[in-house]
């Protein structure tokens, strides 16, 4: 089983679990809830959809810099994947949470990788925000969905388990500088 996390600010957070027969359940959940339905299913890997690590040579985002990309962002970029950088508005809150639920993750004992859902729709040319697309595409893939509406942050928390579950099929590829923070994404690019 693998889960996927569209990490949110302003709202509950999506959290999908991706079973092993892709069968996939979702929940809007608040920081604490995510923490405790992780410890219970207990997945193989966690993908989140938020930046996970700073730039090299960046040591917080509260103070001015002239350094904003990550070498995994930058090849997103190469790949014609847009993106938000991390320390512009609501982004900087964003990466500090993901670093933040990253590290309790891993302290429980999780592989945690930082995936970008923008990046799988691309690589597979699916629209970011059309739903009824994105739930085709999952059905193609043999993703079964429960039967009811999704919202957005669902779909994408069910796009960054399917990414990480591709990952472990070695259909999908970290890019980046591991000593920095890298992204995995699939191979189709």
């Amino acid at each position: 089983m693998f889960a996927g996390i569209d990490l949110s600010v302003s709202k509950k957070s999506a959290l999908a679990f991706l079973s092993k027969n892709l069968y996939a359940k979702t929940y809007l959940v608040s920081d604490n809830e995510l923490i405790e339905l992780i410890k219970k299913k207990k997945p193989k890997a966690i993908g989140i959809d938020a930046p996970l690590s700073l730039p090299k040579g960046r040591k917080d985002l509260s103070k001015r810099s002239n350094i904003h990309f990550r070498k995994c962002d930058l090849e997103l970029k190469k790949y014609g994947i847009k993106f938000f950088p991390l320390t512009i508005g609501a982004m900087r809150k964003l990466t500090l949470k993901g670093i933040k639920i990253k590290k309790k993750l891993e302290n429980l004992g999780f592989k945690v990788f930082e995936v970008f859902p923008g990046a799988t729709y691309d690589i597979f040319k699916v629209p970011r925000k059309d739903k009824k697309k994105i739930i085709e595409f999952f059905k193609k893939q043999k993703i079964k969905l429960e039967k009811k509406e999704y919202t957005q942050d669902e779909l994408d928390s069910i796009a960054a388990a399917f990414t990480i579950c591709l990952y472990f099929k070695n259909k999908a590829i970290e890019i980046g500088d591991k000593s920095e923070g890298t992204i995995v994404i699939p191979k189709n690019v």
